[in-house]
């Protein structure tokens, strides 16, 4: 029996690198990628969470990921019902069951879309927590847009942007959104006045600017435990579940969503010694980085190093609490989980998708 070839270019074999997986599983989009051997027999399964630990503790990028897939992953032997497979998927939590035949080959793979109604939601979990959205600032990477509109409303398609970032949110049953405001406040307080009668909307206002984090001193101080932070511009699609559930694992006082980034420096690259010997030349070399993405889960108490009034960046805040022994951590998403729409080049990009998909 032949075997799809859109679950043909799941297959992996164990030798691959984590880079490599990293890639693979971002270009695909299910979130998991098959281990096979050569005659295509269920050797594991990798998935997004899986690369996540690996990072986090500690491997490299250039590290095979024998020993990092999951080798004692759910399967179901022909013939099983869809019935049997979506009370495994319900029960268990996963999103993609293998088929396989007496010898242990793949024959099938279901995913949770292809049995399961739209109107069970993937098991997420639900979060009552609330959302800054840090918006004072005046865009000017996005100038001439920001000269006329701020920028929370440039527009991604039909949407404002913070009409995106406030949907990801709710889709995680948030109903409760702080919004600091500076630049043309008056118009982003037009904009909301009739929207959004399910959330509950409320402004930090700035008489001056007070930084990417100066303006959280303003948070009442009625709601307790973790809250994220989000920056205007960003678009980061991944689960926020999982987010807020690594911070409160971890016990982190700041968690930052860092994305990974793969960079080539298209030229070769000199090394020199001794005042202008040269000693190499590393011709196009290729770095891996985990970048800020603009979001972060903070814990309540860190909001006692931001001074009133006074312009405070998140790296300040950060700074401080590792300073007093806090921690901080890093949950890694890949890269085409992020988007930073207050670039020209990215925005760019988005509308370029967009359109295609019209």
């Amino acid at each position: 029996m032949d075997i799809d070839s859109n679950i043909k270019k799941l297959f992996i074999n164990g030798t691959i690198s984590l880079k490599e997986a990293m890639k693979k599983i971002s270009k695909e989009g299910q979130g998991v990628l098959i281990v096979v051997d050569g005659q295509s027999m269920l050797m594991g399964m990798l998935t997004d969470g899986d690369i996540r630990r690996a990072i986090l503790s500690g491997h490299p990028y250039s590290d095979a990921i024998d020993g990092i897939y999951n080798d004692h992953p759910h399967f179901v032997s022909e013939p099983t019902s869809h019935e049997q497979i979506r009370n495994i998927m319900l029960q268990d939590r996963i999103e993609a069951v293998p088929v396989v035949d007496d010898n242990k080959r793949i024959i099938d793979v279901v995913f949770w879309d292809d049995i399961i109604s739209e109107t069970v939601q993937r098991p997420k979990r639900k979060l009552n927590v609330p959302v800054v959205i840090m918006a004072g600032g005046k865009g000017t990477r996005l100038d001439p847009f920001t000269r006329i509109l701020p920028k929370l409303l440039i527009p991604i398609g039909e949407k404002a942007i913070i009409d995106i970032i406030i949907d990801k949110f709710a889709f995680y049953g948030i109903t409760q959104f702080y919004i600091s405001i500076n630049n043309k406040a008056k118009i982003v307080k037009a904009y909301f006045e009739e929207r959004y009668s399910d959330y509950h909307l409320h402004y930090l206002e700035e008489t001056r600017p007070l930084g990417t984090a100066g303006s959280l001193k303003a948070l009442p101080r009625k709601f307790k435990g973790s809250f994220f932070v989000s920056n205007c511009d960003i678009i980061v699609d991944c689960d926020y579940s999982d987010i807020y559930g690594f911070h409160c694992e971890k016990n982190n006082d700041i968690t930052i969503v860092g994305s990974h980034r793969h960079f080539v420096i298209p030229y070769g690259v000199c090394e020199i010694k001794n005042g202008g010997t040269l000693k190499s030349i590393n011709e196009k070399p290729e770095y891996d980085f985990l970048v800020n993405t603009g979001m972060v889960v903070l814990k309540r108490s860190v909001l006692k190093y931001i001074p009133r009034n006074k312009e405070f960046h998140m790296t300040d805040l950060i700074s401080s609490v590792q300073q007093k022994g806090g921690k901080v951590g890093v949950y890694p998403i890949d890269e085409k989980s992020w988007i930073d729409v207050g670039q020209w080049d990215e925005y760019k990009k988005v509308m370029e998708n967009f359109e295609k998909k019209l």
